[in-house]
């Protein structure tokens, strides 16, 4: 049977057709050229994992075989380096490559092999110097590092060397980015078109990662994480450049999207094995399939709400919002909430507006910091407090925390929006556990509050509504204090 080129999906809605013409959009195809990693964390694993979360086609051409965990490489099998060539022949002449990205190079003859591989198809290419394994085990060979600057630097597009491979490459001292900067230089003319030092093996409260390209510095700048969960760091780095420069984009660009992923990978890394475990590329993906979800579950949230008018008697003076972050939030725009909050309208509440990521501050900053100690608990909303609604929420069986504004550290005061933040943090801190029911008694000119946290908006919203009818049945009794 033979299948035209041309290939039409049509849907039928409302007497209408939409047409999606394939041919429209390419599929761009990334080829990794690496060794493989039993434990899944780095090599072509990682990089597999970050072509998919960028919405690139991934390939593979495997150089070394290693068997490897979290703690240590127990070993290597090198693959024929015809072998190597001969796999990157097949993807190349029948599906095509957009970009490459090259890891484990074991030795030089397999070097040799993929400089020529890469000088006969003209690949855009990503060099990544492998040199030492995250447990100390190395994964270039001492007699191929030559080869790797002389065969294989001059057609790199980028190279992404980390602070101690940049060392050995460049001969400089690294100590701070100054060092970095001139490390960068140095390593530019041996070849490649541009050159990123990367800072996660600096010191300093910020990872920095130095690029070099077109005879002038750019900074690329993010908050540094304390954590065990770094093993393919470079890996995946390297690869998002990859998958960028494959879709089209600069080479700033480019280094910018893999720093946004890297950092959000390593911030949610996973917490597996005995040693340093793999940075998580896929959570910006996550976080990409769940924003529907997340917008959805706060409007479900907002129209329980609205269906309930008992639930106005809740509403605290400065107004509420009921909020749900995605998965893997980092910031306050990975945050649904009701822009405008939701209000107190005679004896119901309704919704200023519909709900939208970066909506909320106050919320969106308590639930970010409980996040830190519950990742399933993703949602929460404020409430009025009162002694008679903390005895219901008791009643109820939730449990309850506080934290006392007044001790507020002066530093913490300063700072817009860290006292919710701080606060929630010390609620937790208080029990050894995150709280369904988290309040404080108000400040000087602070409104006291109550919030309620849940896994989803959903439930939150329940909680409100079922506290609301226990308030209403009580409504009748002494004055609430």
């Amino acid at each position: 049977m033979l299948l035209t080129s041309r290939v039409f999906v049509i849907y039928i809605r409302s007497s209408e057709s939409y047409y999606w013409d394939m041919t429209m959009k390419n599929v761009i195809c990334a080829l990794t050229i690496a060794g493989s990693d039993s434990g899944g964390g780095a090599g072509i694993q990682a990089d597999l994992k970050t072509f998919a979360a960028l919405g690139v086609h991934g390939m593979a051409a495997i150089t070394a075989i290693t068997a490897q965990n979290t703690v240590a490489v127990r070993a290597v099998q090198d693959i024929d380096p015809d072998m190597v060539k001969a796999q990157i022949d097949a993807v190349a002449e029948d599906i095509g490559v957009d970009a490459v990205k090259t890891g484990m190079l074991h030795t030089h003859e397999i070097i040799k092999a993929v400089a020529e591989q890469i000088e006969k198809y003209d690949f855009p290419t990503v060099v990544d110097p492998v040199m030492v394994a995250k447990s100390g085990a190395r994964l270039l060979k001492k007699d191929a590092a030559k080869t790797l600057i002389h065969a294989l630097f001059p057609l790199a597009t980028v190279v992404t060397p980390n602070a101690m491979e940049a060392e050995v490459l460049s001969g400089v001292n690294i100590r701070g980015i100054d060092d970095a900067k001139d490390a960068a230089q140095a390593i530019a003319r041996l070849g490649p078109k541009a050159v990123v030092v990367k800072g996660g093996h600096l010191f300093g409260t910020k990872a920095i990662d130095v690029l070099y390209y077109e005879d002038a510095f750019r900074f690329f700048e993010a908050e540094r994480l304390e954590t065990r969960m770094t093993h393919g760091t470079g890996c995946s780095f390297s690869s998002a450049i990859a998958a960028e420069l494959a879709k089209g984009a600069s080479v700033v660009e480019a280094i910018g999207v893999a720093k946004a992923v890297i950092t959000r990978g390593i911030k949610f890394g996973l917490p597996i094995g005995e040693g340093h475990g793999p940075v998580n590329p896929l959570a910006t993906l996550y976080n990409d399939a769940n924003k529907y979800n997340a917008i959805t579950q706060v409007q479900d949230a907002v129209e329980v709400l609205e269906a309930h008018p008992e639930v106005s008697t809740l509403i605290p003076e400065s107004q509420t919002n009921i909020v749900m972050a995605l998965p893997y939030a980092l910031g306050v725009l990975d945050v649904a909430g009701v822009p405008g909050r939701v209000v107190r309208v005679g004896t119901r509440v309704q919704a200023s507006s519909c709900p939208a990521f970066g909506a909320s501050s106050h919320m969106a900053r308590t639930i970010l910091a409980v996040m830190k100690y519950d990742r399933s608990i993703r949602a929460c909303m404020n409430i009025r407090y009162s002694e008679k609604i903390l005895d219901i929420c008791t009643n109820l069986g939730l449990v309850l925390s506080s934290y006392d504004r007044r001790k507020e550290p002066s530093a913490v005061k300063r700072v817009e929006g860290m006292t919710t933040p701080w606060g929630a943090e010390q609620a937790i801190k208080q029990i050894g556990r995150v709280p369904q029911v988290l309040f404080h008694t108000g400040d000087w000119g602070k409104e006291p509050m109550i919030i309620l946290l849940a896994k989803t908006s959903t439930e939150v919203a329940d909680l409100a509504v079922q506290i609301a009818g226990e308030h209403q049945r009580r409504r009748s009794g002494p004055e609430e204090k």
